[in-house]
C-alpha cells in the first residue's frame, strides 16, 4: 500500500505566530498533527466551528489553540492563539451561555481574522 501524502500548510499569519514561539513548543504543535486528517473526521476530540460550507477545527496544545481546516493534501493552519491573549479571551467569552466553539462560530470578528489570514496568504502567492 502506498503511503498517503499529508501536508501541514501554514499561511503567513500562522507561520509568524508559530515562529514567535520557542522551538520545543513549535515541535509539540507540529507533533499534534500525527494521524490527521482521518483522525479529525472521526474524532470529537477536536472542536468544530462552521460557517456556511466552511468548517474549521480547533485543538489545544498547552496554552495554545490551533485553528485549521482539512483540505485535499492535509490541513491548512489559519491561526494559533495563546489562551492568555486578549483576542483569544474576547472571542472565547463573547457569549458565555454557549460552548466555546459555538460562540466563536457565531462571532463575525473571529471569521474576519480567519479570512484576513487567508487573504494575506493569497496576496503573497
Amino acid at each position: 500500500m502506498a503511503p498517503v501524502l499529508f501536508q501541514i500548510i501554514f499561511n503567513p499569519t500562522s507561520t509568524a505566530e508559530l515562529s514567535s514561539m520557542p522551538k520545543d513548543l513549535q515541535l509539540q504543535i507540529l507533533g499534534e498533527f500525527r494521524g490527521l486528517p482521518d483522525e479529525v473526521r472521526a474524532s470529537s476530540f477536536y472542536g468544530r466551528l462552521k460557517r456556511g460550507v466552511k468548517t474549521l477545527h480547533r485543538y489545544r496544545v498547552g496554552n495554545y489553540r490551533v485553528y485549521f481546516e482539512c483540505c485535499e493534501l492535509g490541513v491548512v493552519v489559519h491561526r494559533i492563539f495563546s489562551r492568555n491573549t486578549l483576542k483569544d479571551f474576547f472571542f472565547r467569552n463573547v457569549q458565555m451561555t454557549q460552548n466555546e466553539d459555538e460562540a466563536l462560530a457565531e462571532n463575525p470578528e473571529f471569521w474576519a481574522m480567519i479570512d484576513e489570514a487567508a487573504t494575506v496568504s493569497r496576496e503573497e502567492s
